[in-house]
């Protein structure tokens, strides 16, 4: 919404600062600035447009628009005014205005735009991956832990933090392998952040846009009289126009209307500065995002809730009775739990739904990495983004984003196993599945906001 906003502010700045200097002479050619800001949002919002392109076809279009009227006397074929844009490159009728200002765009619009599709991937991608159902060993497990001190005549005693943590690492073992790409992850987009900071931010560029435009315009007046030489040259001498039109002169038509603007009256615009202070904001949260998935056991099992807590050692459930908890803690990751105590985990068969999410998360980086570097990035070529069955739009409910085609994946069918868990599971088994989901997600909400 801010770079959506910042972008209408200032394509009226531009607009009211320009029929303020230039009047009806910019009200006759309005179109060639507003198609620029057209093309500028649609870009933002994830079309298909080449910014450099783009931009070379603003100033040749308006390089047209000003050579008609700094030669009002001559009349100018269609033919003619395609052979007068060639010369935008060779003869710099703008100055370095184009130069500078294609520099400052491309890099800033490249950085606002795969900054803002991180943010929304990685939001995907956490919704997502929480809401994986827990396998039937992670229910076991859970239900061992937070229902057997009942039988046992201990309902008052909440299981030991180290025994919660081998269970939720059995639980998460695959959450737990998004860790090293989400770090990744997260790491280029704090890169990408540095450009919404530096000399190529969006809003330090698009402010005095209009100040920029307006100074190219001046110098295409200053130099008007080599440049229509020199197109002469090139193109051939132009046909008269009518006698109503030749006998206006140069000063009538243009100079008197195309005059310095002062930059006192230049309205300001509704962003002021908020940028610097939206991106701090988002850096820290994607700070403290860090390592989310290995320390999620840890996150859950210290809610006191859950566990006993990591201060008492000896008077909580350790599976078996109200004593200390004695296995050691198990490292992080599927390959790891192989010799878990408490959660029986299959290491052989990752779970293919968090893996796609790994790959989802891999491209975006790749993305990131890109823009950093001020390379452009294709949102709308998905077909080498994911693989296998299961891969989708990431629609949920029927809805779609609008401002984006990302890439994240759907969860695959329930396998056979899952199936058979959920058509034996008693409700208390049900109720832990829930239970599982609901503290993720909750922990998700405090990172992720």
């Amino acid at each position: 919404e801010f770079f959506r906003e910042l972008l209408e502010n200032a394509e009226r700045s531009l607009n009211d600062m320009f029929v303020r200097t230039y009047g009806m002479l910019y009200m006759q050619n309005s179109e060639v600035f507003q198609d620029l800001f057209t093309e500028l949002k649609r870009y933002y919002t994830g079309g298909n447009v080449n910014l450099e392109d783009m931009l070379n076809d603003f100033w040749a279009r308006l390089l047209e628009r000003m050579f008609q009227l700094i030669n009002p006397q001559y009349h100018f074929t269609e033919d003619y005014l395609e052979c007068v844009s060639k010369y935008t490159d060779q003869l710099k009728p703008f100055g370095d205005v184009p130069r500078k200002l294609k520099v400052q765009v491309t890099r800033a619009f490249i950085a606002a735009r795969t900054f803002v599709q991180g943010l929304t991937v990685g939001r995907e991608v956490a919704n997502r991956v929480s809401k994986v159902s827990p396998t039937p060993g992670c229910i076991r497990a859970l239900m061992k832990m937070l229902y057997c001190p009942y039988c046992r005549g201990l309902p008052t005693v909440k299981p030991c933090n180290n025994y919660c943590l081998n269970v939720m690492k059995g639980c998460l073992a695959n959450q737990a392998d998004l860790d090293t790409e989400w770090n990744l992850f997260i790491d280029a987009m704090l890169l990408v952040a540095e450009r919404l900071e530096g000399p190529f931010n969006i809003e330090s560029v698009m402010d005095p846009i209009d100040v920029k435009i307006s100074e190219a315009i001046m110098n295409m007046q200053e130099n008007s009289m080599q440049v229509s030489a020199k197109v002469f040259q090139g193109c051939g001498q132009p046909k008269p126009a009518p006698a109503l039109r030749s006998s206006r002169s140069v000063p009538e038509n243009f100079n008197t209307r195309f005059r310095p603007y002062n930059p006192e009256e230049r309205p300001t615009t509704a962003a002021g500065t908020s940028l610097d202070r939206l991106v701090t904001d988002i850096k820290e949260k994607l700070k403290l995002s860090k390592k989310f998935w290995s320390t999620l056991p840890y996150t859950i099992c210290k809610d006191e809730r859950v566990t006993a807590g990591p201060s008492i050692e000896e008077d909580c459930w350790n599976g078996h009775t109200k004593a200390r908890y004695l296995p050691e803690i198990m490292n992080d990751g599927l390959t790891n739990q192989i010799n878990n105590p408490e959660v029986d985990v299959d290491i052989t068969r990752p779970d293919t739904f968090i893996r796609q999410q790994i790959m989802a998360l891999r491209v975006m980086t790749n993305k990131l990495k890109n823009a950093y570097n001020g390379n452009d990035v294709n949102f709308q070529d998905t077909s080498d983004e994911t693989s296998g069955s299961g891969s989708g739009s990431g629609c949920t409910d029927d809805i779609c984003p609008t401002e984006f085609d990302f890439v994240t994946t759907e969860a695959p069918p329930v396998d056979s196993d899952r199936r058979e868990v959920e058509a034996s599971a008693t409700h208390p088994g049900r109720s832990l599945q829930t239970l599982l989901v609901v503290f993720i997600s909750l922990v998700l909400q405090r990172q992720w906001r």
